[in-house]
């Protein structure tokens, strides 16, 4: 790269930690640390939410996808997040907020204990975290092969840098550090976007590239599904993430939680929705036309990175560096923290009675310590990651079909039609999920579809099924979902001048 680009990435690399370092001001409590103490405007909570969900995967393994099958990677993989989202932004999103307002709750987990009981809560804690230490290390080699392509940075370098550089604002700045720098990151990642757009209809002979490319792409490029990416999988992918991108994925939880109200929770979830079905198509269309560009490059991961080092002058090449940085810097610093929060309000005060009483500054050492070690470790097995499968294969075959039977307990306990599911129907079904899965892709060596659908369909129909047959109805029980179910004094107001404010 030109000296132009390093300076760009690394004004980008300064302004995260500078953002971390006053945000730093901003954290006096745990809650402080995990929930922003609930003040998050929902505009800032939505845009949070946004990047949050998904990194540099989307510039290298769904890159891949687009060049070799076209338009159905849009679909399954972003336009599902959307529909899920709005979903959930009726569904879920205020009784998170609720959760956090009227039960106190920091962690996305704690409130399991008293819903279900403690071996459900660890069960679910542990495995997720275990989950979630593949999931972004599949984030860190992503980030690593981009720059690698870019500047010829040895994988493990690059996933020392990025790592350090989210370590160091993430653990200062707790949540309110996540979000700014993910609002920060979305202006510098919606300005490469377009740029690189720019360019490329530039080489597509202007604006009309945005309707003339699909005639000369292979007819099999529009189609939305594939022999691989079939409609099963669709389907499934729009179950999976209503649940993952609801609270399954915790992190996200956290974005519900920090509003003020569950109107502003509401309305933050809209916006991600949105952003989710408009803004992948102006990110993606490049993608779409590289193999018009580009044709027959060896690794179709790379062809996103190929087309940046080949078309844009210095500068602008690291403009969008950082874009993609951006990415992955949003969802791990924000699944760090989700992680500590697990670990120091779910885990640790089970397995250590001191930290039952933690104070407020002993608190808040334990999470920046636990944000620390999950993020160090992470970073270890990025280094592993094509051993494990690769990024898609981590991705996709991994946190998509295992997600499901960590996220059905954790989500449907919330709802009131589940209520008569209990402890006993939460454990099964997390373990019939697991077993289903690996059955379905170790046993049988199963096609995508069952191996992505099978564990969550298992789930939903254990945790379901168990209640109606064997109900575990209390009285504890109903009391947490019929307060979550519930706004009271939480539900905005219209004042004289017509405007909604919180009550």
């Amino acid at each position: 790269m030109h000296l132009l680009d390093w300076i760009m990435v690394s004004a980008y690399f300064v302004l995260m930690v500078v953002i971390g370092l006053w945000s730093h001001s901003r954290v006096n409590t745990v809650s402080d640390f995990f929930t922003a103490g609930g003040k998050m405007p929902w505009w800032l909570a939505g845009i949070s939410h946004h990047m949050s969900g998904y990194s540099a995967v989307l510039f290298v393994a769904y890159a891949g996808v687009a060049y070799t099958d076209g338009i159905t990677v849009y679909f399954w993989g972003m336009a599902s997040i959307g529909i899920g989202v709005g979903i959930g932004s009726w569904l879920f999103a205020s009784r998170w907020n609720r959760l956090r307002s009227k039960l106190g709750v920091a962690s996305p987990l704690e409130y399991l204990a008293k819903r279900f009981n403690v071996p459900t809560q660890q069960a679910l804690a542990w495995s997720g975290s275990l989950l979630k230490i593949f999931d972004i290390a599949a984030k860190w080699f992503a980030v690593a092969t981009i720059l690698n392509v870019f500047a010829g940075v040895p994988y493990t370098w690059g996933i020392i840098i990025t790592g350090s550089i989210t370590l160091i604002y993430c653990t200062v700045g707790g949540l309110w550090a996540d979000a700014l720098t993910d609002f920060g990151q979305f202006v510098i990642q919606a300005i490469a976007a377009i740029v690189m757009l720019w360019v490329v209809l530039d080489k597509l002979g202007g604006v009309s590239g945005l309707w003339t490319v699909w005639g000369d792409l292979p007819p099999a490029h529009l189609n939305p599904t594939t022999s691989k990416f079939t409609t099963v999988v669709l389907l499934v992918y729009v179950l999976v993430k209503t649940l993952e991108y609801n609270g399954g994925m915790w992190n996200l939880a956290q974005r519900y939680m920090a509003a003020p109200n569950t109107y502003e929770a509401r309305r933050g979830a809209r916006l991600s929705s949105i952003l989710y079905l408009v803004w992948p198509l102006v990110m993606m269309f490049p993608m779409f036309a590289a193999p018009l560009l580009i044709p027959n490059i060896s690794n179709p991961n790379n062809a996103y990175a190929i087309m940046t080092t080949t078309f844009l002058p210095p500068g602008l090449v690291g403009l969008v560096l950082a874009g993609i940085f951006s990415h992955t810097m949003a969802m791990v610093s924000s699944d760090a923290n989700a992680i500590s929060a697990v670990i120091t309000r779910d885990m640790m005060p089970v397995l250590w009675k001191k930290a039952r009483d933690f104070t407020e500054s002993q608190g808040l050492l334990a999470a920046r310590v636990s944000t620390v070690i999950f993020v160090v470790l992470t970073m270890a097995v990025a280094t592993q990651a094509e051993k494990l499968g690769g990024v898609l294969g981590i991705v996709v075959l991994w946190v998509a079909a295992l997600m499901g039977p960590i996220s059905v307990p954790l989500l449907l306990g919330m709802l009131p039609a589940f209520r008569r599911s209990g402890s006993r129907a939460a454990l099964i079904s997390w373990a019939g999920g697991l077993v289903a899965y690996a059955i379905a892709y170790y046993g049988y060596n199963a096609t995508l579809a069952v191996t992505v659908s099978t564990p969550i369909l298992v789930s939903l129909a254990l945790f379901i099924g168990l209640g109606y047959l064997m109900p575990e109805r209390k009285a504890s029980t109903d009391e947490i979902i019929d307060t979550i179910d519930r706004d009271d004094d939480l539900t905005p107001r219209k004042s004289q001048d017509g405007t909604t404010v919180p009550a």
